[in-house]
């Protein structure tokens, strides 16, 4: 792929990520019950608020569509760039091989924009939610076995600690370390990207949940199913 193309799809991908990403799910869902998110419980336009603030089934729902935004994020760009370059005749051809590095470097680009925008959303003053679900979303595209593998470690955290902000350092933090175990059993041209692109999911994960690690060293951080209860009392 020559080099111009690849600089122009990666921009055109980061672009439309943003703009996917910026739109928030945890927002709309609260507000369609009376509810202004970014003013009730921890503030923070989430899931997991969601679920605190408004109940279990809007927050589930939350949860699933930010997980279906990362996805549709990550991919749909660069299948619109693709398209529209070969004007839609041939659409099977598609490149899309995890083992390419112009495929993935598209990938991360829609992967990138999403989070950023919903974590620095256009419609929230650049504002928004932490970005776990989203990441999963992408990272089911990107990296499918990584990130199963660290969605049954945020299960164990979770059920064991009762933290969600505990499960979800745990998975990201399982990310690079679960592709660099895979680069040692069988080995990819592309293993390099994906592991310095888990490593940085892994930074930026805790950089958004610093509030929380700042709680937890301090031991005010509230486990899973007590935030209704104080937030309302």
């Amino acid at each position: 792929m020559e080099t111009a193309l690849l600089i122009l799809a990666i921009a055109l991908c980061t672009v439309t990520g943003y703009i996917l990403g910026s739109l928030n799910f945890a927002v709309l869902v609260a507000k369609s019950q009376g509810f202004d998110i970014l003013k009730e419980g921890s503030g923070n336009p989430g899931a997991t608020n969601v679920k605190r603030v408004v109940g279990k089934r809007a927050g589930n729902l939350v949860f699933a569509l930010d997980v279906m935004k990362g996805a549709v994020g990550t991919f749909l760009p660069f299948f619109v760039f693709w398209g529209i370059s070969s004007n839609w005749g041939e659409v099977s051809k598609i490149p899309f091989d995890l083992n390419s590095a112009a495929t993935l470097y598209q990938l991360i680009a829609g992967f990138t924009g999403t989070i950023l925008g919903h974590c620095f959303s256009i419609f929230l003053n650049f504002k928004g939610g932490k970005g776990v679900a989203s990441t999963i979303g992408g990272l089911l595209v990107i990296l499918p076995l990584p990130i199963l593998i660290g969605a049954l470690i945020w299960v164990i955290l979770f059920f064991t600690t009762r933290y969600v902000s505990v499960a979800s350092i745990g998975l990201s933090t399982s990310l690079p370390l679960t592709c660099i175990i895979l680069h040692l059993i069988a080995s990819s041209p592309s293993d390099p990207i994906k592991i310095v692109f888990a490593l940085i999911i892994t930074l930026f994960n805790l950089w958004t949940h610093r509030s929380n690690l700042s709680r937890l060293r301090q031991g005010t951080e509230l486990r899973f199913g007590e935030g209704k209860k104080k937030y309302h009392s």
